[in-house]
Order: C-alpha cells, then sequence, then structure tokens
C-alpha cells in the first residue's frame, strides 16, 4: 500500500476553470479518481481524505497504485504504507465518516438510515423533551463509531471523542439526472488498538460507506 499527499500547485489555483469544477463533493470524487483512472473499466483502489491547506484543496490518499497527474495541476508525494500496531496502543486519530446504519422492513428490504436524521425523528416523536443539535450530533456519533469499533478492532471512550461537522450533501453525477445524498460528520479523538489486524485493515480500506466520496480514511498518530 501507498500514502500519498496531493497538493494543488499554486498556479492551478489561479486558474477560474479549476473552482468551476470544486463546488460539491462529487466535483471532488472526480479530481481524484482521474489520479488513479488509468482505464475506463477500472474499479475503486484507493480511499482518501480531502482537506484545505494554506487555503487550497489538498488530499490525501491510501492506494494500491502511485496517482498520476495527467492533468498537470498536482504535486504528489507517495510514500510506502504499511502500519504495525499492537494490541493496548493508543493512537489520537481524525476520520470523515459517513454514518449510516443498515435496517431491514417487515418485507426483509434494507434501508440505510442517517444515525443524527433518525435521532432528531426520535426526539421529535416525543415533544417537550429540549435538545440541543451539537448534543444530538456528538451522541448520535459517537455510538455509530463505538459500534463500528468494535467491528474494526478499536475501543473508544465518550470523554474521549468528539464528533461535529455534521453535513448533508446532494448532488447529481456528470451523468444521469440520479440525485445522490450522503451525510459526513467529522470525528477527533483518542482510541485503543483492541484487535490490531482488523484495525490494520480498516486503516488500509476505510471505515463505513461512501468510501469513493471521500469518507471512512482515518489518520492516526502514536500519544
Amino acid at each position: 500500500m501507498l500514502f500519498s499527499r496531493v497538493r494543488l500547485r499554486p498556479d492551478a489555483s489561479e486558474k477560474k476553470e479549476f473552482w468551476e469544477h470544486v463546488d460539491n463533493v462529487y466535483h471532488m470524487h472526480s479530481l481524484v479518481w482521474d489520479l488513479f483512472a488509468d482505464s475506463p473499466d477500472r474499479k475503486r483502489d484507493f480511499i482518501y481524505r480531502q482537506d484545505m491547506v494554506q487555503g487550497l484543496p489538498a488530499f490525501f490518499c491510501i492506494s494500491d497504485r502511485v496517482p498520476n497527474d495527467r492533468k498537470g495541476i498536482w504535486f504528489l508525494e507517495s510514500k510506502p504504507y504499511a502500519p504495525i500496531v499492537k494490541k493496548g496502543q493508543a493512537f489520537s486519530f481524525v476520520l470523515r465518516a459517513n454514518p449510516i446504519r443498515a435496517k431491514r422492513d417487515d418485507q426483509h428490504k434494507q434501508h440505510r438510515h442517517d444515525v443524527v436524521m433518525e435521532a432528531k425523528t426520535h426526539l421529535r416523536e416525543r415533544p417537550g423533551v429540549p435538545f440541543r443539535e451539537a448534543d444530538l450530533v456528538q451522541q448520535a456519533g459517537f455510538d455509530w463509531l463505538a459500534q463500528k469499533g468494535e467491528a474494526t478492532g478499536f475501543s473508544i471512550r465518550a470523554e474521549d471523542i468528539r464528533a461535529d461537522g455534521y453535513l448533508q450533501h446532494r448532488f447529481k453525477k456528470a451523468r444521469g439526472n440520479h440525485e445522490i445524498r450522503i451525510s459526513t460528520l467529522d470525528f477527533t479523538g483518542l482510541l485503543i488498538v483492541t484487535d490490531p489486524d482488523p484495525f490494520v485493515r480498516a486503516l488500509c480500506t476505510g471505515i463505513g460507506p461512501a468510501k469513493g466520496f471521500g469518507c471512512g480514511m482515518m489518520l492516526i498518530k502514536r500519544v
């Protein structure tokens, strides 16, 4: 595996046509895909996280292949990525995730529910019960991540986790009129590794859905 840092070249940032194509999650997805799409039928074999560095878009990617800047607009830096972790080890982390939970209805059809919106709906069904949205996002986000951790080889404590930056995104692909909706939630905090093997797999392949749209990549640092 490779870890790559992808930064926008200053001269590219001055081009109006570049900024016309970075106004939503799908456009950002397309920019990253261009770095790895070496054939029309290529399937995604990377995860990424989008940030702003000195006011300019930047991406962090984990992939099987070296990214290739065909448009000449990026600085690319890649290095081997093979994290070695031990049970009981503590890490600080950041994660942007798509916090959904899958449930089946009475007809056994599976539906995906945004955990934040689901929590809001439950509270609205209890009129007179006051709540702060920030507290609701924090609790729903923590519960979701704690459950993911049980299956992914890490544990967290509520007092060590911050969940905020909740956003809903709506966009259409370049082809077709089908609207895509995803939500994102940013996590920062501390975790403890409980099972190294699934934890390392999650670091390389991502946590939760919507990985093709910049969700699921966890960056860790020893503490």
